[in-house]
C-alpha cells in the first residue's frame, strides 16, 4: 500500500508542541541533537549524485536540498540560541526557506559538505546546551512571524523533532526505492 502525501511529507507525525519539560526530556532531547550528524551521515552512506536529486516525496525537496536545508536551519537554531542567551527576548530574523533551497550553492556543493557543517555546528551546540543551568531553558526569543517567543527548551524539542523528521524523509525514500 502506497503511502500518503501527509505520510510522505510527515513520517514521524506533524511537530506536537509540549506543554513543558521536564529533566529527563531535555536530556533526550539534547542526545537526539547530538545524534543527528551520524544519523545523516547512514542517511546518505553510498548515495550516488542522480539519487540525490530525488525528492523524498512528488512536489517535494530533493535529498541534497534536504541535506542542506538541515544545515542552514539548524545554523540558525545556534545563533537564536546563542542571542536568546546573551540578550533579552532578542527579535530574530526569520529567511523563506524554500527559497534558501533553490540557492546555487545547494545544487553546487556536494551534500557532504554540510554534514561536515552539521559535526562541527552540533558539537558547538551540544556543549552549550549541556551546560545550561535551570533558568536558561525559560530564556526566550521573539518569532515575528509565528507572533510570539519561544523558551529555549521548546527551541530544543522542536530542533530534536526536526533532525528525526528530516532523515525520516531520506530513509524512507530509500527504504521504497530499496536503497
Amino acid at each position: 500500500m502506497e503511502p500518503t502525501l501527509e505520510e510522505l511529507q510527515y513520517p514521524i507525525g506533524k511537530y506536537e508542541r509540549p506543554e513543558n519539560y521536564t529533566p529527563e526530556l531535555m536530556d533526550e532531547w539534547i542526545a537526539y541533537i547530538k545524534a543527528l550528524p551520524s544519523w545523516m551521515d547512514v542517511c546518505i552512506e553510498n548515495l550516488d549524485a542522480a539519487q540525490f536529486e530525488v525528492p523524498y516525496r512528488p512536489g517535494g525537496w530533493t535529498i541534497q536540498q534536504v541535506v542542506h536545508h538541515v544545515a542552514d536551519s539548524h545554523m540558525n537554531a545556534y545563533i537564536r540560541l546563542k542571542l536568546a542567551l546573551t540578550e533579552d527576548n532578542p527579535t530574530v530574523k526569520p529567511y523563506d526557506e524554500n527559497a534558501w533551497a533553490v540557492l546555487p550553492d545547494v545544487a553546487s556543493v556536494p551534500v557532504n559538505v554540510s554534514v561536515t557543517l552539521l559535526h562541527a555546528l552540533h558539537r558547538r551546540m551540544v556543549a552549550v546546551l549541556e551546560q545550561m543551568n535551570p533558568a536558561d531553558w525559560t530564556r526566550t526569543y521573539y518569532h515575528p512571524e509565528k507572533g510570539r517567543s519561544f523558551p529555549l527548551w521548546e527551541m530544543v524539542a522542536l530542533y530534536a523533532w526536526h533532525g528525526k523528521h528530516h532523515t525520516a524523509h531520506i530513509m524512507s525514500l530509500r527504504q521504497r526505492m530499496n536503497w
